[in-house]
């Protein structure tokens, strides 16, 4: 009978985890213990599993701690639940008794090391996943796989990709984002390849395809984030997902085509907070600062509540276009109207905001009241307004709190040498330039490169020989010659056509 009735507690249970209903289940639990069901090893781990399911982790630990002897099923339950540094608490506890973990809780041991991160346990649990002859199940070597790529440890997630017996699409698409996290373009782009060949349902699975398309507007690889935009409308899946379509709205404006990026966002079926700001941010960087503000504005108007990075980004817009009005104007409304708290970030821009328009002063001011230390990015944007308007004694006071927060930049040197030379302080620049010596900075060039046939070329100052500088003159002069005769040509042609 009393076993008839716990069993009747545990399907209930169940069934109350399965729907997220915790409060129905609350009341079964509260049964279970006034009936003197308890303690029940099987109730207790349906509890685990209730609590679990429902975000309850801090009831479910309590259930758990109160077991005699946990089931190996509550610890997977748990394990799988719980934040990292919990994860390998309890992962130890299950080694200490005397359990053999089993393919649900070495992936969870495993996840938690990619979170803190620990490598070096996630190594040695890759030893134990070894040991246990585990490498066989998909998940255990997916787990191992993402660990070592968001770790960075690239080389290693090929060797446990290539002697994976399956893969599946979660695999694939954790090694392209492994490469696009890195910055290694080309083994991103080729691995993406290979995955629409080799894995079964990757056409259809979007979720690398934000990484690659951030990669590519990183690269400037316009035509294959085009390439990778038609593969998305031709398998109908790129209006629905939101990710997908704040990507390619990044990706354009990082091409420098921010008309295709408001188109995309416009044929959006759904848009959230990140995609409005994306757009902001869009129009900001290519110096559109009023159409900025009129998405701001669109924003506001659809009840989309914008937060720290929505600021961040038409802060910035207001900053590169000099709309110190309308910036001052957002920044105060910030706490006021929509109970965000500026960060750090939101000073650097009104800095620079203040800086670009010259007023220094201000500047400082706002400083001087900020709630937390200034950061490099605020006393630079600072310095620079200082360059820019040729101010000496703030310049000074800027540079030297930058010596300090980031002794090994020589940016803030050179920048600084630049207003000394600018206002004929010639002692400040021979000092500044010894002191570098001094510290063993070197200035880097500036580089431009271009993409030809798939190879990146570049160019830096002062790398190219005077031979070859002299042929790149002599082919720009042709090309002008021939433009100016094509422009006199199709004059002379208008003139006799009327």
């Amino acid at each position: 009978m009393a076993a008839l009735a716990a069993g009747r507690l545990s399907v209930l249970l169940r069934r109350c985890a399965a729907a997220g209903a915790v409060r129905p289940g609350a009341q079964v639990h509260a049964r279970a213990v006034v009936g003197g069901w308890l303690p029940d090893a099987t109730l207790e781990t349906d509890l685990v599993l209730l609590y679990c399911r429902c975000g309850e982790r801090e009831r479910a630990r309590r259930v758990f701690d109160g077991m005699r002897t946990p089931s190996m099923h509550a610890y997977n339950v748990l394990l799988a639940a719980s934040p990292p540094r919990d994860t390998m608490e309890i992962f130890s506890r299950l080694l200490a008794a005397g359990l053999r973990p089993d393919r649900y809780s070495v992936p969870a041991a495993v996840r938690a090391c990619a979170q803190l991160p620990d490598v070096v346990l996630g190594v040695v649990l890759h030893g134990f996943a070894v040991r246990l002859g585990l490498l066989a199940n998909v998940v255990v070597v997916g787990a191992l796989l993402d660990m070592y790529a968001k770790a960075g440890l690239l080389d290693d997630a090929v060797r446990v990709f290539d002697e994976m017996p399956e893969r599946d699409a979660v695999v694939w698409n954790c090694m392209v984002t492994g490469y696009a996290r890195a910055g290694r373009a080309v083994e991103a782009f080729e691995i993406f390849s290979r995955a629409q060949i080799e894995a079964a349902n990757m056409a259809n699975d979007l979720r690398a395809v934000p990484s690659m398309l951030n990669i590519c507007g990183k690269e400037g690889e316009l035509m294959k984030g085009r390439e990778i935009h038609g593969r998305m409308v031709r398998c109908l899946a790129f209006d629905s997902d939101i990710a997908v379509g704040n990507a390619l709205i990044n990706m354009y404006a990082k091409c420098g085509r921010v008309s295709v990026s408001q188109e995309v966002f416009s044929h959006m079926q759904e848009k959230n907070v990140v995609s409005w700001s994306t757009m902001i941010h869009c129009y900001g960087i290519h110096g559109k600062g009023e159409q900025a503000l009129k998405v701001y504005r669109a924003m506001l108007s659809q009840g989309v509540k914008p937060n720290w990075i929505t600021f961040t980004s038409v802060l910035s817009s207001c900053s590169h276009s000099g709309l110190l009005t309308e910036g001052r104007k957002i920044f105060d409304s910030m706490t006021k109207v929509h109970g965000v708290h500026p960060a750090a970030e939101h000073y650097a821009c009104m800095v620079d905001l203040l800086g670009r328009a010259g007023a220094i002063e201000e500047a400082v001011g706002l400083i001087r009241k900020m709630p937390m230390d200034p950061c490099a990015s605020v006393w630079g944007a600072l310095l620079s307004a200082c360059a820019m308007h040729n101010n000496v004694d703030v310049g000074e006071i800027a540079a030297y709190r930058l010596f300090e927060l980031e002794e090994d930049n020589p940016s803030n040197y050179v920048t600084l040498c630049g207003l000394y030379d600018a206002v004929g302080r010639s002692d400040g620049v021979a000092w500044l330039r010894s002191r570098m010596r001094e510290l063993g900075m070197v200035k880097t060039p500036g580089c431009s490169w271009v993409n030809v046939k798939g190879r990146a070329h570049a160019f830096y100052q002062g790398s190219i020989p005077r031979y070859l500088r002299r042929r790149m003159l002599w082919v720009l002069d042709r090309l002008l010659e021939d433009m100016t005769n094509s422009d006199s040509e199709d004059e002379h042609a208008d003139l006799y056509s009327e």
